[in-house]
């Protein structure tokens, strides 16, 4: 049977991340496509992605986005800074209340509640206050701290252990389908979030095939 729910965050848990890039264009001028090429070139110039090294603790906020507006203002031929770029980012991100709702709902039903996010040091203070984390959530695994990112499967190991359940016994809930084939190729059920609607019908409708 299922006994652990382990959910996304940026995208699942708040509005859509495309919503909060949009929004960034729309202030800056900058597209995501512009922020896409430039990471590129910095990955094939030193080898390795600028936002995987991030993810994963291994880079700064600060040497990241330096290293990226450096790369941003030769594509564009002007300079720019991308100091201000988390909180700006973060507060076009928000809440998804129906699906917060829904978790503390399957907390209340006695589910081992986990969030499983890449994200950045940094930002931990600033997306914790978007929702009742420790209200709902026993366990928070964030790759920034924990030196690993998804899809790599250590990463839904260590979530599992931490949960204390096993693979076969948890469901991910992910808006990127390559960390639910992850997943799932460990044993765990995975949900691709598309939709709040979607989701939850398909958790309940995966929980009553445990039952």
């Amino acid at each position: 049977m299922i006994r652990g729910i382990i959910s996304d965050f940026g995208g699942v848990l708040t509005s859509p991340l495309r919503e909060a890039f949009v929004a960034f264009e729309e202030q800056t001028g900058i597209s995501p496509e512009v922020l896409g090429t430039a990471m590129g070139a910095i990955w094939k110039r030193d080898g390795a992605h600028p936002l995987f090294e991030l993810e994963t603790g291994r880079m700064t906020e600060a040497t990241f986005l330096a290293t990226l507006a450096d790369e941003v203002s030769a594509q564009l031929g002007r300079a720019v800074q991308f100091d201000w770029f988390g909180p700006r980012y973060l507060e076009n991100l928000n809440p998804n209340q129906p699906l917060i709702d829904y978790m503390r709902e399957l907390r209340s039903r006695g589910y081992r509640m986990a969030i499983c996010t890449n994200n950045v040091r940094e930002w931990e203070p600033l997306w914790r206050a978007k929702l009742p984390v420790d209200e709902i959530f026993h366990e928070v695994v964030d790759s920034a701290f924990v030196g690993v990112r998804k899809p790599d499967p250590a990463i839904f190991e260590l979530t599992l252990e931490r949960v204390g359940v096993t693979a076969t016994e948890a469901l991910l809930l992910d808006d990127v389908e390559l960390n639910c084939q992850a997943a799932r190729e460990l044993g765990l059920t995975a949900i691709w979030f598309r939709s709040t609607e979607q989701a939850i019908a398909d958790i309940e409708a995966a929980l009553q095939s445990f039952d």
